[in-house]
């Protein structure tokens, strides 16, 4: 016990200040049995229960409040007298007592006083008479009511009118302490021993059990609840003494199902009457647990009793029932989707447990599914019932989501289920739309997904359709059907089966009768063929089907005839060898399309280890020497394979071609005629060697760029010879005669080189010679007559045609001269004019010199017209012509040209009145005519000087130039000289100076 907890049990404090423990309403574990005795003062509360499995309802004995109770004298007297006959008799008693006090103090005193004492004193003992004979009455009334309630013959019996008539036969009123005692004492027992011990559940029947009989008593709400909450305090204080764990959870679960109860009793009152948290110190969330974890308990057991039979009354009674228990939607959904899930579960493991059984009968099985359907079927009418709002929440599609079967072990379970369901809907050769209907729902019902229940679903209608089709063979139904298509197309109509797979199963079909005719012979006969070729019409299998079925089953044997074939060498391939291949090739009807591609894939193997190996070689000679061991054997045995598939002698001349009428020279023949290495390559029509075959070759396995590197590796052993080395450094070099260039021709065939790659790669080589010796010659790009005759000789020595010859020449001095143009445009040496005149010759300037340097050299051509000193401009020439001979853009030039004009336009007028004060006229006249061509690119407004003499000078000199009239007038206006001034400069200008005589100074600066 936690020494903290203090508790105060004084039963005259309404309201303790008792702490409470915060797990008291939050456990939901199970209890042992316990019985709890609840005490009040004097009496004893008994528990007084019905087992919860003989009865379903609260059953409360008679003897609930205890035995009946005994008056003493007085209040027998009391009890037998009735109001006005109890008063009357006070009244009586009173008056009595005075007149025999009178009496007996007149008779012993004799005096008046004496007799008025007398009758004082015993007045006033009868007046204590009387008020005790009524002082009695309210515990005769409560000890009336209990005998009431004793001899009424249990709870039930009691009415509201009896218990008023108690009250007014004593004179009462039912607030009046002892009697409101008695009843509240009444109301406690009763409230606790209609509440279960804390080991059982409720029955549901309580809250209205307590509310009659609450009502039937004519007890007020508060003093009701203040009864709760003293039954309350007590299972606290039995809580706090008791040591036992389990005993202690037990009494946790009844203060759980007294706040439960007790908040439905009193309905929305109870937050007010019923102060939990204050007094028991407990939080919303405990209430509101042991309220769930009630109605949880209530409506589980209201669940129990249904059934898969359930109907529209069991569900509303259900709903009626969860609003009742105070218990939320969502929950109640919950706990009746959980139901419908257990009894859905049951029939599934008692479906299981027939199906795992030694009885092989599936009808029990079968029957359980059924019940699953028609138990989903309902449940999925009755949510679309008219009345459905008022059905219990949860009703609809059943799902094992959650359960005992959802998971991965139990999913194997359910798929035999389902497989044996299927097996059922088959069992008649026939799948109805009910069936599929039913298979779907039982599908949703078990959680298989889409792919799962396909897959069981095809694996079963896939032997049912297979035997379908034994039956139909062996009976000749399907052999004598006019249409086989037609026929196997109701066959799977009938049984709803993909008609991909049933052609899979046919191919299936033939592919094993294949395999076992070839396993059996080793090839086919006459008559294996006439049975396969029945097999492919009955069962519609197509043409390229069973070629491929062939060249499968019948290729894998070939293969193994032709890898033995190979093995066998280069000196292993006799007589013996090449019966069996030509057993294999013909003897399983391949052809020999078929086993010319099988025997390839073996040979194009052994064919890229020789060149792996040729490739890891160290040196050109090592592998050309691999190089010929795989020519040698393409010759030898890859050669006599072929002719062995395809029935030929290889060892017979092949068919002389007819003659032709002689085609025109391609360029191709004459480059095989031009070049040497060609010319020795390529077999002569008068050679007698046995050819090679070409057939079989590696175009397809390596790219193009690795078989002509091969083919030049093999080509320039053949031009240098083989080459050895010796000591201290150095090699040998033999030559080879022109017999490594027939090998070579094999070989160009065995790497799939095509004529035109083969000149190609010729050429190739000649062309690298060629120019290794032209550049040497053409070193400084100067083409002369002597050179030119080197060339040639050249071109004939290594067999090179003219025109390539001749673009290599012209590659070379191309790029020598663009080399040097680009020098000279780079320093400035290179004009428009020299261009101009490239371009004629058909040189490509715009390839030669960059887009930079071109600007370049237009800003600098431009740059000398404004600087010429002419004064011309042309703008067709400036704008036009020029960008178009340097390629640069004409916008782009346009705004350069204007740039320059603006600039050199300031820059002309600077220069001129320098010119004007050193005295150096032409200068200055060449200056004005710079301005006139910058103004005619970019027209301008008169220019300012900050000395207009000067400017009056300037125009002076130029006046005496005699230049053109338009000129001068243009000056004038740049210069910004009025007419007046210009005549009188013109008058000045008329007077002249005598020739030879010195210029007198005729300006003032």
């Amino acid at each position: 016990m936690n020494p903290s907890i203090v508790l105060t049990t004084a039963p005259s404090s309404p309201h303790p200040n008792t702490p409470f423990l915060t797990t008291f309403l939050s456990t939901t574990t199970h209890l042992r049995l316990s019985t709890i005795h609840l005490r009040r003062h004097s009496y004893k509360i008994s528990d007084i229960r019905c087992s919860s499995d003989q009865s379903s309802t609260s059953v409360v004995k008679p003897d609930v409040v205890g035995d009946k109770r005994k008056l003493n004298a007085v209040q027998s007297v009391v009890d037998a007298l009735s109001p006005p006959v109890r008063i009357a008799s006070s009244v009586l008693i009173f008056a009595a007592a005075v007149a025999a006090g009178y009496g007996l103090g007149s008779r012993l005193g004799g005096s008046r006083n004496a007799a008025i004492g007398g009758a004082v004193a015993v007045g006033a003992a009868g007046a204590g008479a009387a008020y005790a004979l009524n002082s009695c009455v309210p515990e005769v009334a409560a000890a009336s009511l209990h005998n009431y309630v004793v001899e009424s013959g249990g709870p039930a019996a009691i009415k509201k009118e009896d218990v008023d008539a108690i009250a007014k036969k004593y004179g009462v009123s039912k607030q009046n302490e002892a009697f409101n005692a008695e009843l509240c004492d009444i109301y406690c027992q009763f409230v606790s021993a209609v509440l279960p011990p804390g080991d059982e559940d409720l029955k549901g029947d309580e809250v209205e059990t307590i509310i009659k009989f609450k009502n039937s008593l004519g007890i007020d709400d508060p003093d009701a609840a203040a009864m709760h909450m003293e039954i309350g305090r007590r299972i606290f204080r039995q809580r706090l003494e008791t040591g036992d764990r389990d005993a202690d959870m037990e009494q946790r679960r009844a203060f759980q199902k007294l706040v439960y109860v007790s908040n439905l009793v009193f309905g929305e009152a109870s937050g007010f009457l019923l102060p939990w948290k204050r007094v028991f110190k407990v939080t919303d969330s405990q209430v509101e647990v042991a309220v769930r974890d009630n109605a949880q308990r209530l409506y589980a057991f209201k669940l129990a009793p249904i059934s898969q039979d359930v109907d529209a009354s069991q569900l509303i009674s259900l709903r009626e029932a969860q609003l009742l228990y105070r218990l939320s939607d969502q929950l109640a959904e919950d706990m009746f989707r959980e139901h419908t899930r257990k009894l859905v579960e049951q029939s599934i493991s008692a479906a299981l447990s027939v199906l795992k059984s030694r009885n092989k009968t599936v009808k029990p099985v079968i029957e359980e599914l059924d019940k699953i359907l028609a138990f989903n079927n309902k449940l999925l009418s009755l949510k679309s019932h008219p009345d459905a709002s008022r059905f219990a929440r949860g009703v609809g599609a059943v799902s094992l989501i959650g359960g005992e079967y959802d998971g991965d072990r139990k999913m194997d379970d359910l798929k035999l289920l389902y497989r044996a369901y299927v097996t059922d809907a088959l069992s008649g050769g026939r799948m109805e739309e009910e069936k599929l209907a039913a298979l779907n729902q039982l599908r949703n019902i078990f959680g298989l997904g889409r792919r799962e229940a396909e897959s069981v679903a095809l694996e079963v209608t896939s032997k049912v359709y297979r035997r379908s089709l034994q039956e139909a063979v062996s009976s000749g139904e399907l052999i004598e059907a006019d249409s086989k298509a037609a026929y196997l197309q109701n066959l799977c109509e009938k049984l709803h089966f993909d008609a991909e797979k049933a052609i899979e199963i046919h191919e299936e079909i033939y592919r094993r009768k294949l395999q076992l005719l070839v396993a059996d012979k080793g090839e086919l006969s006459d008559e294996d063929v006439k049975t396969l070729d029945q097999i492919r019409i009955m069962f519609c299998i197509p043409k390229q089907t069973v070629e491929a079925a062939h060249a499968d089953i019948c290729g894998g044997v070939f293969e193994k005839v032709v890898k033995e074939a190979i093995a066998s060498g280069i000196d292993g391939y006799d007589a013996e060898i090449k019966k069996a291949v030509r057993k294999a090739a013909f003897g399983l009807r391949l052809t020999r399309e078929v086993a010319i591609s099988i025997a390839s894939k073996a040979v194009r193997r052994i064919f890229i280890n020789y060149i792996q190996r040729a490739r890891a070689a160290g040196s050109r000679t090592e592998s050309a020497k691999e190089l010929k061991k795989m020519i040698a054997f393409n010759s030898l045995v890859v050669t006599e394979l072929v002719a062995d598939i395809k029935g030929e002698s290889a060892d017979s001349p092949p068919p002389e071609e007819p003659a032709t009428k002689e085609e025109p020279q391609t360029e191709d023949d004459e480059e095989w005629v031009s070049l040497q290495s060609l010319r020795k390559a390529r077999p002569s029509k008068d050679s007698t060697g046995k050819p090679s075959q070409k057939e079989i070759n590696l175009r397809d396995d390596l790219p193009e760029r690795d078989r002509t590197d091969l083919y030049k590796t093999y080509l320039m052993f053949c031009l240098t010879g083989e080459v050895t080395r010796i000591p201290f450094g150095a090699q040998i070099t033999t030559k080879k005669d022109d017999s490594e260039f027939v090998l070579l021709n094999q070989l160009g065939g065995i790497l799939g080189l095509t004529d035109t790659e083969i000149v190609e790669v010729h050429r190739s080589l000649a062309e690298q010679a060629f120019r290794q010796e032209a550049e040497v010659i053409l070193a400084d790009g100067q083409l002369t007559k002597s050179r030119i005759e080197q060339l040639n000789a050249l071109q004939k020595n290594v067999g090179l045609p003219s025109q390539y010859a001749e673009k290599i020449i012209k590659s070379i001095t191309t790029s020598k001269l663009s080399a040097a143009l680009e020098t000279a445009a780079g320093r400035g040496r290179l004009s428009l004019k020299e261009i101009r005149e490239l371009k004629e010759n058909g040189v490509d300037v715009d390839n030669m010199i960059t887009g930079s340097l071109r600007e370049n050299l237009f800003k600098k051509t431009i740059d000398d017209i404004f600087s010429s000193g002419t004064g011309e401009f042309d703008a067709e020439e400036v704008y036009e012509k020029i960008p178009k001979d340097l390629n640069i853009n004409a916008e782009k030039a346009k705004q350069v040209v204007h740039e320059l004009a603006q600039t050199r336009l300031s820059n002309s007028l600077l220069q001129a009145v320098a010119l004007l004060r050193q005295r150096n006229y032409q200068g200055v006249v060449n200056s004005l005519n710079d301005l006139l061509a910058c103004d005619k690119a970019v027209p301008s407004t008169p220019l300012s000087w900050e000395v207009p003499e000067e400017l009056a000078d300037l125009f002076l000199v130029y006046l005496k130039s005699d230049q053109a009239a338009e000129k001068v007038a243009r000056v004038q206006y740049l210069l910004n000289i009025s007419d007046s001034a210009a005549e009188a400069l013109r008058a000045v200008k008329d007077k002249g100076l005598p020739n030879g005589a010195p210029e007198q100074e005729e300006f003032v600066f």
